[in-house]
């Protein structure tokens, strides 16, 4: 195996190392040096993958797009589907970031899960899902970008769901599901939309592999084109797919309570990875949005919404894992507005440099948890810095980075999606210029972001530790597991994280601080990335003319940070304490997400019983047992009819077979005779 046929290692090692640990597991994994190997047989297969992906990358011509094919999967009378990977720049940004960090965070789990029963099921699970994702950036065609797309969202439910003995992580991991497959729906329906197109074609004559993109891409523009109200549609219905798995407005609400789940998961999956699976779509499906104005728009609106409607609720949050949720949330508003301004490349440079700084900030956060006995609510935090010095150190990088402090990773990214939308003029709906609007918008919330990250970062680290101090001891109930209890008490003293959870630290807080700046230094993603795409793309600038964007962003992270201090400078504000009465109407509200979903999930769960009731006593008994109840009375006249016939004589059974016989030679004769 050579060259880019290597690809297909990068793709079958996750999946040997789910089979082994998934079979192998439960036989190695219950001592303490099984666990290790065990541990070692998880990290190696992505840790692998990742070298020979950045290896493939090294080598990789930038202006083409290599297909790698293998056998073939389905073959129909003119459609062929080939098992085929692609191999260009956007699917290579991912590959590295998907093993890249999840070998970091792979190591990570063997210290934060090392006391698990289930240490080789969470380990099998997680390979799994690293290659589900592979198969969708990596597939070379519309099957195998489903295929992958289900696989990560099963995955999720899985991983969410984790400890599902406990309710909340199991309504977790249902809620995921089911609010994917709204996404899973408009993602269908655009995918056999777009097949449809391309398979009617009259450009197209003789060609079998119609779902392949290096054939759909070739011909898509010019359709769309001829075709602009099936091209909104197309665009519509795919975007809608991204929001189900982006979590954005109104599919985010699985993603806060998909941090039920253990912490690796929460970075991996909702930080680096699965998240960032719209951005992905819609950059592998630009030349849809391209061709629609409108599409475009809605999803520069939506996602400014989601950015600033997530960033709010942020402010009401206690829990350190609900508040990266909705950061996770409101930054990836901030990649859909870059996309809709039809700054593809610029949603993927966010894609990129938040992998960094927020999967550094959810691993911190866990090694926080570890370090206070699993407890998760800030208000037991205060003064941890000189407890946790490596935790702390690493975190404030990330912190600052995704604040939009100059010189950081988030710095440039978030410059850049400002920009674009200020900049851009393709997102228009009438006259409305919903790219630039979007854009103000963003750097308001890049003010609250700084100063809702600066309330996590001085509430846990700076403050006071009075509260936490005052809890009493804790006793164990005999049998009681640890997991999901918090143990926190006045004698507790936080303690800092193993080797195997600080290396992934110290490695991300490497990227968050330079990562920006070597992607960003001369255009280097910029003209790397746009090299991928197929098709003309609209021009657009990420500076704007006239309008200070670098005092603005800067402007915005010092401003938000100065009044995150000065609030929370003295430790937590009697007004965010644990009297909730004390709080304002606000931010009650805020934490409670303004109502939305409870409303939902009150929709899907009270009014769809209602329904289903009033269903089943009005259609159901009216008309299905009204149905069943006359088709079984017909039945049974029918029968007594035939049955008044069956009199046991067999003279009678005689007499009518011979009346039937007499019938049947009339019927010949006379027939006979009227053919002549």
């Amino acid at each position: 195996m050579e060259g880019n046929s290597l690809i297909w290692l990068t793709l079958g090692l996750p999946i040997l190392g789910f089979l082994f640990q998934g079979i192998c597991g439960r036989f190695l994994d219950k001592t303490a040096s099984g666990k290790k190997l065990m541990g070692l047989l998880a990290v190696a297969p992505i840790a692998i993958a990742f070298v020979i992906g950045a290896l493939i990358t090294k080598s990789l011509d930038p202006a083409k797009a290599v297909v790698v094919s293998s056998i073939p999967w389905i073959e129909l009378k003119g459609l062929s589907i080939p098992f085929e990977l692609r191999i260009d720049t956007l699917s290579m940004t991912m590959v590295l970031i998907i093993t890249g960090i999840g070998a970091l965070i792979h190591l990570y789990a063997t210290g934060y899960m090392a006391e698990e029963k289930d240490y080789s099921r969470f380990f099998a699970y997680l390979n799994l899902f690293i290659a589900a994702m592979l198969i969708l950036v990596l597939g070379n065609n519309l099957m195998m970008l489903f295929i992958g797309w289900e696989g990560v969202g099963l995955c999720s439910y899985l991983l969410i769901g984790f400890w599902y003995e406990d309710v909340a992580n199991a309504k977790a991991a249902n809620k995921a599901f089911i609010v994917n497959r709204v996404g899973d729906w408009g993602l269908t329906l655009g995918l056999l939309l777009i097949a449809t197109l391309v398979a009617t074609s009259a450009e197209i004559q003789g060609e079998t592999r119609l779902f392949s993109y290096d054939v759909v891409f070739q011909h898509l523009p010019k359709i769309l084109a001829a075709n602009p109200g099936v091209a909104t549609a197309a665009a519509l219905l795919l975007f809608v797919g991204a929001c189900g798995k982006s979590a954005q407005f109104p599919l985010y609400l699985w993603l806060p309570d998909a941090m039920a789940g253990p912490t690796p998961v929460s970075a991996l999956i909702h930080a680096a990875t699965m998240v960032t699976s719209g951005v992905v779509l819609m950059n592998r499906m630009s030349m849809v949005f391209e061709a629609s104005a409108v599409a475009s728009a809605v999803v520069c609106a939506v996602g400014a919404f989601t950015a600033l409607f997530a960033a709010i609720i942020a402010f009401g949050q206690t829990d350190i894992k609900k508040v990266l949720a909705y950061s996770t949330v409101s930054q990836l508003g901030f990649m859909f507005v870059a996309c809709g301004a039809g700054a593809y490349w610029v949603g993927m440079f966010h894609v990129t440099t938040h992998a960094f700084f927020k999967a550094l900030l959810f691993l911190g956060s866990g090694a926080v948890i570890h370090a206070m006995a699993h407890e998760q609510d800030m208000r037991n935090y205060g003064k941890l810095a000189k407890y946790l010095p490596v935790t702390f150190g690493t975190m404030m990088i990330g912190y600052l980075a995704i604040a939009g402090v100059p010189g950081l990773s988030g710095f440039y990214s978030k410059e850049e999606v400002i920009g674009s939308a200020l900049a851009g003029n393709h997102a228009i709906a009438g006259a409305l210029e919903v790219g630039k609007w979007s854009g103000w918008i963003c750097l308001v919330v890049a003010a609250l972001t700084a100063m809702y990250m600066t309330r996590m970062m001085w509430l846990t680290f700076f403050g006071n530790e009075e509260q936490w101090r005052k809890i009493e001891p804790h006793h164990a109930a005999e049998g009681e597991d640890d997991h999901g209890h918090h143990h926190l008490d006045a004698t507790h003293k936080p303690h800092e994280v193993p080797f195997s959870m600080a290396i992934p630290l110290v490695a991300l807080a490497a990227l968050s601080l330079l990562g920006g700046w070597f992607l960003a230094s001369g255009g280097r993603f910029e003209h790397w990335l746009m090299a991928s795409h197929v098709g003309p793309l609209t021009e657009v600038p990420t500076h704007p003319e006239g309008i200070p964007l670098m005092a603005l962003s800067v402007g915005a992270a010092v401003l938000g940070i100065c009044a995150g201090i000065a609030v929370y400078m003295k430790g937590l504000p009697a007004k965010e304490g644990w009297d909730e009465s004390k709080w304002s109407a606000f931010r009650l509200r805020a934490r409670d997400q303004f109502g939305y979903d409870s409303l939902v999930v009150n929709s899907v769960t009270s009014d769809s019983a209602a329904f289903s009731a009033s269903a089943n006593t009005g259609f159901d008994h009216g008309v299905i047992e009204g149905l069943g109840e006359g088709a079984g009375s017909a039945t049974s006249w029918l029968g007594g009819i035939f049955n008044s016939v069956q009199t046991g004589l067999v003279r009678m059974y005689a007499s009518i077979m011979l009346i039937g016989v007499v019938v049947l030679v009339l019927y010949v004769v006379i027939s006979s005779g009227g053919g002549k």
